[in-house]
């Protein structure tokens, strides 16, 4: 049997209600290989999310200490490359549209949510921060590989010249 090498991906879950914190926690852990994290805390959520690696972030919308929208904010503040999804119980097309132009949410999820669409979501958008990664991996290979050739074009021109 192949060993998995890749470490594993971090979802950080943020909800007051500890019921849903444990449902999507426990589904999780079920169903996935991922590390979840959760939080009551929009602020300790934070504060784990700018000094530890993750790789995706659900929050709900409205929490008593910050609102999803602020939170998910200043996620994007300090991580932009990583997804964030919102959670909502209130059907408001409105402030989904608001959140996700001015947050750039990934995804906009109202409760109650199905679980196989949430697991679908969430593959979604750790595939997407994975292409991205790559992607800026590829552009920094082609940066160096361009200098390097506009050095040799120099040396050649100096040597002829």
């Amino acid at each position: 049997m192949t060993e998995n090498k890749d470490p594993k991906q971090t979802v950080v879950v943020v909800d007051d209600d500890d019921i849903v914190l444990t449902s999507i926690e426990s589904f999780l852990m079920l169903e996935t290989n991922y590390n979840v994290v959760s939080f009551l805390s929009a602020e300790k959520a934070l504060d784990f999310i700018i000094n530890n690696d993750i790789d995706l972030v659900i929050s709900d919308y409205l929490m008593p200490e910050m609102d999803g929208i602020t939170f998910l904010a200043r996620v994007r503040d300090e991580r932009p490359e990583i997804p964030r999804i919102i959670l909502t119980g209130y059907a408001d097309k409105e402030n989904a549209i608001k959140a996700i132009n001015e947050v750039g949410l990934f995804q906009y999820i109202e409760k109650p949510w199905d679980n196989d669409d949430l697991l679908i979501i969430i593959r979604n958008g750790l595939d997407k921060l994975s292409l991205v990664k790559k992607l800026t991996e590829k552009i920094e290979q082609i940066n160096k590989a361009y200098g390097e050739l506009a050095n040799i074009q120099k040396e050649i021109v100096r040597t002829f010249v």
